[in-house]
């Protein structure tokens, strides 16, 4: 079981997702958790880390569990996934390559998505909080 947290943040009707550098997926921003951290605090720090911004105002939207896209087959993915909002404009740092906001359907339709993801883009899609 891989244990993350991610978070879900709209602009226009669409969320926001990233793509690793020398990947083809697009995840959501995030990551694992790390030992004596809660999934708040592992939030706080991937998204500073991925993004090079703060996080600001998160709720926590629920827990996902699917399939760990990139893992072997019958690994688990744990999401704890936070509503957000950021402090600054965010960019691409660390290992990631590229920013890109998504409706359901622009990243449903993709040749390669991340279940844990595409769960959180439902949820969101049923809340009326994205197209």
């Amino acid at each position: 079981m891989i244990r993350t947290a991610a978070l879900a943040h709209i602009r226009d009707r669409r969320m926001l997702q990233t793509r690793s550098t020398g990947k083809d997926v697009f995840y959501m921003a995030g990551g694992k958790i790390d030992p004596g951290e809660t999934p708040e605090m592992a939030l706080h720090r991937e998204i500073h880390e991925e993004l090079g911004v703060a996080a600001t105002g998160v709720s926590e939207l629920g827990v996902f569990e699917a399939e760990a896209y990139g893992h072997a087959p019958g690994t688990r993915l744990h999401m704890t996934c936070f509503l957000g909002e950021l402090a600054d404009e965010p960019h691409p740092s660390g290992e990631i390559a590229e920013l890109r906001w998504f409706t359901l359907g622009e990243y449903a339709t993709m040749d390669a998505v991340a279940p844990g993801s595409l769960l959180v883009f439902r949820r969101l899609h049923a809340l009326g909080l994205i197209d």
